[in-house]
């Protein structure tokens, strides 16, 4: 099993600057032992930036850019980016590239909740993605997704014991306890590691700017949790990086135990 790296990062609406934080995030994480390291939702730009803008091809400069960071490190990265969709919108498009892979995961369920519209300037994606790294299935999921049981227990049915989750959870009241609620309870019902990377708290980032405040950018508390639902390990709100390992063996010995996946029931 790879030893798993979160990347609790600030971006910044330039591209460019972003590159720096992944380019030193992945060495940080390599020289810990890391063969994954993962980075927020919105990696690329925060939100609160116009995004057709700055959107790519997976092939573009800055997903190539990203690939040879990777490729340099001997590591997988899994960064958020947008790349063009239909019309004026984007996807929000999770970047997964290295040990072999380059691809993207682009966000099923969009952020239409607590006052904002991420349909209005995002197109949904349709299919699930998973890699494989030292011969253990990883599964990718993006921020608001953890709200849906369904898909996570679908990468448990694809091969997935461990999901890698990039973020950018929006700041408010009781939204640091949903997230951590969200993340153990979808680590438990799909009987897998799930690893959550949110973007950093802006403030603890020296960030005072009310615009970037206002944005759901992040509150940081980034954590992992194991298939049974435990809280393995977790970061505070500033930008910080933690690797961890994560047992495979202990995904099958959870959905063994709670029957979660092989009890369910179509009902209607």
């Amino acid at each position: 099993m790879p030893h798993v790296a979160l990347c609790q990062v600030t971006s910044t609406p330039d591209p460019a600057e972003n590159l720096e934080l992944v380019r030193s995030g992945v060495q940080r994480a390599a020289d810990a032992g890391a063969s994954v390291v993962v980075f927020p939702e919105a990696t690329m730009a925060r939100f609160g930036t116009p995004l057709r803008p700055l959107a790519e091809p997976l092939d573009g400069p800055w997903a190539s850019e990203v690939a040879r960071i990777a490729e340099r490190a001997g590591v997988l990265v899994v960064a958020g980016m947008f790349t063009p969709a239909d019309g004026d919108r984007v996807h929000n498009t999770l970047l997964i590239t290295g040990r072999g892979h380059h691809t993207g995961y682009d966000k099923i369920h969009l952020y239409d909740a607590f006052g904002f519209f991420e349909s209005r300037t995002v197109a949904a994606g349709e299919k699930l993605v998973t890699v494989t790294v030292d011969d253990v299935t990883l599964g990718v999921a993006t921020c608001y997704d953890v709200r849906f049981p369904a898909l996570f227990q679908e990468l448990s049915d694809a091969g997935a014991s461990v999901v890698l989750l990039p973020a950018s959870w929006g700041a408010g009241e009781g939204k640091r306890e949903q997230w951590e609620l969200l993340v153990r309870a979808r680590a438990l019902d799909s009987g897998s590691w799930v690893f959550g990377c949110d973007q950093a708290d802006p403030v603890a980032s020296g960030i005072t700017d009310e615009d970037v405040r206002r944005a759901p950018t992040g509150i940081g508390f980034s954590l992992v949790a194991d298939p049974f639902g435990r809280v393995r390990a977790g970061l505070d709100a500033g930008p910080e990086t933690l690797v961890i390992y994560a047992d495979p063996d202990l995904a099958d010995k959870s959905r063994r135990a709670t029957g979660a996946l092989a009890n369910r029931r179509s009902v209607g």
